[in-house]
């Protein structure tokens, strides 16, 4: 599908029009899960099989916990989309061994982000270095997803990451947005992505059903070092969620879908965070499909 941001020179999308966009991004959203133990026995009790399963590489946790949570997810009919965060690996010959181990249980689609570890565990220092080295291996993958940022990353400057984007580019089939929960802002990153030249679709990177309390409890199981990351990062989140009437994805969604207008601007899809909250935001997702009709 392809939208506008009004802050670009768009207009807003009217009741209708927008509804519409709204059933067409909530009918296959790609859910984000944690490898926390468990997650899979959770998911297949929350979603049909089919569904797009997105799977964090957690430096506390390891890459075995995320590879065995892929496979599981795999072998219950589950499209599970794998990140190989290129900070974690230790350089060609552990990447190869993943790639195998991902290949043969049927992966097709990987998102390679440079991940939150604060030292290069080997080769890889960026998201680039590994993408690189996909793509003399082979390709193995149909779909390559790298990150996009609405907002300012907090620890690399802004310039940097649009030359990475570019950078990025040929080794990439999409971009998924980091979360951010200003509409406005993303929809003018994206009418932004568009006035550079960049064509990548984009997996808006949204909010799911989330409780504060259940929030705490994931952030504690993914380890002390690496849960005051998460909390860090996440700290506007919470302080939303505290709010009276706290953080509605409705209606962050419906101001969203108003400014994606116009032939300009490619958005695929939206990529769901979940926290492991994946029973809530599914019933979240069908109310609100049954809402628009």
């Amino acid at each position: 599908m392809r939208t506008r941001s009004r802050g670009r020179g768009g207009r807003r999308r009217g009741g209708p029009e927008r509804d519409a966009l709204l059933r067409e991004l909530l009918s296959a959203p790609r859910f984000e899960v944690l490898p926390t133990s468990g997650i899979a026995d959770v998911v297949a009790g929350s979603l049909p099989a089919g569904r797009t399963v997105t799977v964090t590489a957690s430096v506390s946790l390891g890459f075995e916990r995320m590879l065995s949570t892929v496979e599981q997810l795999q072998e219950r009919g589950y499209r599970a989309v794998p990140h190989i965060a290129a900070r974690m690996v230790a350089g060609r010959s552990e990447l190869a061994e993943i790639v195998e181990r991902l290949t043969t249980a049927g992966v097709t689609e990987v998102f390679v982000p440079a991940g939150d570890a604060p030292e290069p565990a080997g080769d890889y220092a960026s998201a680039l270095d590994l993408l690189r080295d996909l793509a003399e291996l082979g390709n193995p993958f149909a779909q390559v997803g790298i990150a996009g940022y609405p907002e300012s990353h907090p620890h690399i400057p802004d310039r940097q990451t649009i030359a990475a984007m570019t950078d990025k580019r040929p080794y990439a089939d999409c971009v998924v947005s980091n979360l951010c929960f200003d509409p406005a802002v993303v929809a003018d990153w994206i009418g932004a992505l568009r006035e550079r030249g960049e064509t990548l679709p984009v997996k808006v990177g949204v909010p799911g059903k989330v409780d504060p309390a259940r929030l705490l409890k994931v952030a504690s199981a993914i380890g002390v070092g690496e849960s005051t990351r998460f909390l860090s990062k996440n700290t506007s989140l919470f302080a939303r969620l505290l709010l009276p009437g706290g953080f509605s994805p409705e209606r962050y969604l419906r101001k969203l879908a108003g400014r994606l207008t116009g032939p300009e601007v490619q958005v695929s899809g939206l990529h769901v965070y979940t926290f492991n909250q994946v029973a809530a935001t599914e019933e979240w997702r069908e109310r609100l499909l049954a809402k628009l009709g």
